[in-house]
């Protein structure tokens, strides 16, 4: 496996309280790696941490560059901007410039951030929004948008930077059941056309679908990484069946 992403024995506290202990994970180039667990177990710090949104306590993250060599972006001191033009993120909020159209939302970072034309930014735009399901909604405003639309102009603002990685925070988790197809549709889209993500997800079905590999954390701790075919059908540690038997009971697998 040729890897994008390595983290490396990753630890991270808030105050008293260890969120991330010891964790270590290698993402492979075009891979979907899906994060599951329970709320508070250190999914969301986690892809925090891989942004640099949080600085990390010890260890290191590592991000292959333009020739695959793994480079330390946790390195203290380091200008986190470079790092951030490179991995897309995307939150359950959608943070959208209420004042601003779809259109201008998504053009803004590539405009401000990469330098790119306002006709070269509006024209990939436009593709982009084509390309969801989107392009009647170029002029629109966020409060005029259903929450799906709105979690889709938020990805699509995220693509728009032409990341290298995109890391998904639980996505669907303010949406409306009836909504969250359409969403999860975008994410089958970019898996189809090769993007590297890490997600934080709840919907089990989905991560079962679309993953190479799915983490069960747990107090911080990633207690099983496996294949979905061997994680949610013969789960080595107890406690991810324990977590797994809840998700059934719930009706979510």
């Amino acid at each position: 496996m040729t890897a994008k992403l390595s983290i490396r024995n990753v630890r991270k506290s808030f105050d008293d309280k260890v969120v991330l202990d010891d964790v270590s994970l290698d993402v492979g180039e075009h891979d979907v790696v899906c994060l599951i667990g329970a709320s508070g177990s250190g999914k969301s710090t986690l892809l925090r941490c891989i942004n640099l949104l949080e600085p990390i306590d010890d260890g290191e993250i590592l991000l292959a560059d333009s020739n695959g060599v793994l480079v330390d972006i946790s390195e203290p001191g380091l200008d986190p901007d470079p790092v951030r033009r490179r991995i897309g993120m995307v939150f359950q909020s959608y943070n959208l410039f209420p004042h601003m159209s779809v259109q201008r939302n998504v053009t803004l970072g590539p405009t401000k951030v990469r330098g790119q034309s306002k006709a070269e930014a509006d024209a990939h735009a436009l593709d982009l929004l084509a390309r969801f399901g989107l392009a009647d909604k170029a002029g629109a405003y966020p409060d005029q948008l259903s929450g799906g639309q709105q979690q889709r102009v938020a990805i699509v603002r995220a693509l728009a930077m032409q990341p290298e990685l995109m890391l998904l925070d639980e996505v669907t988790a303010a949406l409306d059941p009836v909504l969250v197809g359409e969403v999860l549709n975008v994410i089958r889209d970019m898996r189809g056309q090769g993007m590297t993500m890490v997600l934080a997800t709840h919907e089990m079905g989905f991560a079962r679908e679309i993953s190479d590999l799915v983490c069960f954390l747990k107090d911080g701790v990633i207690l099983e990484a496996a294949p979905p075919g061997t994680l949610f059908t013969a789960p080595s540690q107890p406690e991810t069946a324990e977590f797994l038997q809840r998700v059934i009971a719930s009706g979510r697998l």
